[in-house]
């Protein structure tokens, strides 16, 4: 979420949910079941949106939210299964192609370009509590 507060007012964010990942009627992860994120593999545009719904309210996701269709057409388009990040110019073309997740998977990559881009974001350093007098 990080990378979206310090870039929203220069760049425009949009997550895509594409096909279920870890669904229970497919590969459930040990994860998925402690973070109660459990959904069998949508069969209709219906049920993915539910479950995106479901998901951006429950975790008050921020970000633009799109939801890919059941031909998977973003998916394909951009090879983004099971998690990806792009960065698109304003020509449209891709300027940035992150690695495929989980493996190759890497924020730090994106946030270095926009910092090129639009300058790097810098935070205060959090003070150190004073010491306490006796």
């Amino acid at each position: 979420m990080q990378i979206y507060n310090d870039y929203k007012d220069h760049a425009d964010f949009l997550t895509v949910y594409v096909r279920e990942a870890h669904p229970i009627d497919e590969w459930q992860m040990k994860s998925n079941v402690k973070d109660d994120v459990c959904y069998a593999q949508p069969k209709t545009l219906e049920q993915r949106m539910a479950i995106a719904n479901d998901f951006t309210k429950r975790f008050k996701y921020p970000l633009p939210f799109g939801v890919d269709d059941m031909n998977n057409a973003a998916d394909l388009a951009y090879s983004a299964w099971p998690e990806r990040l792009y960065i698109i110019d304003e020509n449209g073309r891709i300027a940035y192609r992150g690695g495929m997740g989980p493996f190759n998977y890497n924020p730090g990559e994106a946030r270095a370009w926009l910092a090129g881009r639009f300058g790097e974001v810098k935070h205060p350093e959090k003070a150190e509590p004073a010491p306490k007098k006796s």
